[in-house]
């Protein structure tokens, strides 16, 4: 999956933060419910505008996030 055609950063929405598909969902609030046991079905369900395809997004940013800092510490 290509996270970059969904995740964008926008400079004057939610402080910068890494959002989806230019709304207002930020990653991290994705992140957040899958973290608190959410699961995708139940988010689709709040917030209808978001996609699986979305979701899955929101996992490969940060999983490619979480490479980069390593890589960036060694």
């Amino acid at each position: 999956m290509n996270y970059q055609d969904i995740i964008s950063i926008e400079p004057g929405k939610r402080g910068g933060r890494a959002c989806i598909r230019h709304m207002r969902i930020a990653v991290a609030d994705v992140l957040g419910w899958l973290a608190a046991g959410q699961t995708h079905a139940q988010i689709l369900q709040d917030f209808p505008e978001l996609t699986e395809d979305d979701i899955r997004a929101c996992l490969a940013y940060a999983a490619d996030r979480e490479r980069r800092l390593i890589t960036a510490s060694t």
